[in-house]
């Protein structure tokens, strides 16, 4: 690993990735930019600065397979794409595979008796879904693929050693996630809510789709076969009970399983929402500065008054509010009659040596910046600062604690909010830092089954833009309901 204080001499030119290094851009920019002495005018420090990815890179080397288990409705396809969106936001390329999508391109579902044990071609036509899903995966490693989840209920020994044999002729890596419920509410919710919507009974009552639904899940318990660590002595796995109340552990290998237990530790499915705003516009927004820790302007002062009656006005049970350290995110939440929690972490994004200057003013004294940000703004790092990718990891904490926990109120900033919203709506990586999230606007984000349904409010408080789309990019506008807030006032 490179001395992070090494500098190095290198040549960048448009287009060329530089995602874990930061570019120190001074005056003036040629066509091929020389990086190499701070000190002298008119060239370029590449002071590399390496991303929690380049600590993963040897194990990215080697391709992982994340595979479910567990009988129907015990919340497998829930965690999987919970799982895949959170590997997705922190950098590794995750996609899922859900074997039932497999099964309804080739076959019409009819009843229950598809999966009852003895019919052959019920038998025969899943086998062949799971063939086709492991060599989907294997192509998906080989275009770029790092990660891959097989969504399905792998609820026998015979079907985890098909994929094992495939993980061991190619050399993946294989870490099993198991989900097991044994309380009858969890089941019966799962299916209520659920499995009513799925693509196996269009124009189905709720009561039929009960009936089949439960008759479905007793043919694979008939055959079901737990992980067992002595009957599978050298498979690595968790198991999940009763959504989360308890863990099993076996034999986990490497730090990127780690971290995915980690995640799934701190899951629940608890109904509840959560909150966001940026702090009310402050001096520095009024001036087009960047950084600082300014105090709110008038206006910005106004919307922190409404923004508590608003939040007073929905009596939200056991509500608590998290600021960062900056004075504006808490002169904005001070009003608010609730617990409140400061997190340096939802620090704005760190702009380094642009530190309280204007846009104009960057662009006098650095004219570089603009165009390598254009380049690729989500891994540009600002000189001795951040950029998106450092936000996101640092954040990583913020979403553990949100995915505990029930009506947390997050103030914060227009970076720090691109990068949480970025997590919730499953939005890419590039799209990140165009995401649409103006001043004086209320955030809410209900946690639905297999995504999240977004709500933004406007309060019809005056402010400054500080939005600038580039010609280049798509600007990225959150689907939802918009609704304008006049009874505040």
């Amino acid at each position: 690993m490179t001395d992070l204080h090494q500098e190095s001499s290198l040549v960048l030119r448009p287009g060329d990735k530089y995602r874990s290094f930061s570019v120190n851009i001074l005056p003036e920019e040629p066509e091929e930019l020389h990086l190499h002495d701070v000190r002298k005018e008119r060239h370029f420090s590449l002071i590399h600065r390496p991303s929690v990815m380049e600590y993963y890179s040897d194990y990215l080397q080697t391709p992982q397979i994340v595979a479910m288990v567990g009988l129907p409705a015990r919340g497998k396809t829930y965690i999987s794409k919970k799982l895949c969106r959170y590997l997705n936001w922190i950098g590794f390329r995750t996609k899922v595979f859900n074997l039932g999508e497999y099964r309804r391109m080739k076959s019409t579902y009819e009843d229950h008796s598809l999966f009852k044990k003895g019919n052959l071609e019920g038998e025969a036509l899943r086998e062949q879904c799971a063939i086709e899903a492991l060599e989907d995966t294997c192509l998906w490693f080989e275009n770029g693929g790092e990660i891959a989840i097989i969504d399905a209920t792998n609820s026998t020994r015979e079907r985890r050693e098909m994929i094992k044999s495939v993980v061991d002729e190619k050399g993946y890596k294989l870490f099993y996630v198991e989900s097991i419920c044994t309380d009858p509410e969890i089941i019966k919710k799962n299916i209520t809510e659920v499995k009513v919507f799925s693509p196996d009974y269009k124009e189905k009552t709720t009561e039929e789709v009960v009936k089949d639904f439960t008759q479905r899940i007793q043919h694979y318990a008939e055959q079901y076969m737990p992980l067992d660590e002595k009957e599978e002595p050298d498979v690595s796995f968790i198991k999940l009970i009763n959504a989360g109340e308890s863990v099993e552990i076996h034999k986990h290998e490497g730090p990127i399983q780690s971290r995915i237990i980690y995640y799934l530790m701190n899951l629940h499915i608890l109904p509840r929402n959560i909150y966001f705003t940026r702090h009310g516009e402050s001096e520095f927004n009024l001036s087009d500065r960047v950084g600082g820790d300014s105090e709110l302007s008038p206006r910005g002062k106004e919307y922190a008054l409404a923004l508590a009656k608003f939040v007073a006005g929905m009596n939200i049970p056991d509500l608590r509010v998290w600021t960062s350290v900056k004075q504006r995110t808490i002169s904005t939440a001070e009003h608010i009659a609730c617990p409140q929690e400061r997190w340096k972490v939802l620090n704005e994004i760190d702009v380094g040596i642009c530190d309280g200057m204007s846009y104009e003013e960057v662009a006098m004294k650095y004219p570089g910046i603009r165009k390598a940000r254009e380049m690729d703004k989500f891994h540009y790092r600002y000189p001795h600062g951040e950029n998106y990718q450092d936000v996101t990891e640092r954040l990583e904490p913020v979403i553990m604690e949100l995915e505990r926990q029930s009506n947390v109120l997050v103030v914060c900033h227009e970076a720090v909010l691109r990068c949480l919203l970025g997590y919730f709506l499953d939005i890419p990586q590039r799209e990140i830092p165009y995401i649409y999230v103006p001043l004086h606007t209320f955030f809410r984000l209900s946690p639905i089954t297999y995504g999240c349904k977004v709500q933004h409010i406007k309060f019809p408080i005056p402010c400054v833009e500080t939005f600038v789309p580039k010609v280049v990019f798509i600007l990225y506008i959150i689907t939802a309901m918009t609704l304008v807030v006049t009874q505040i006032l």
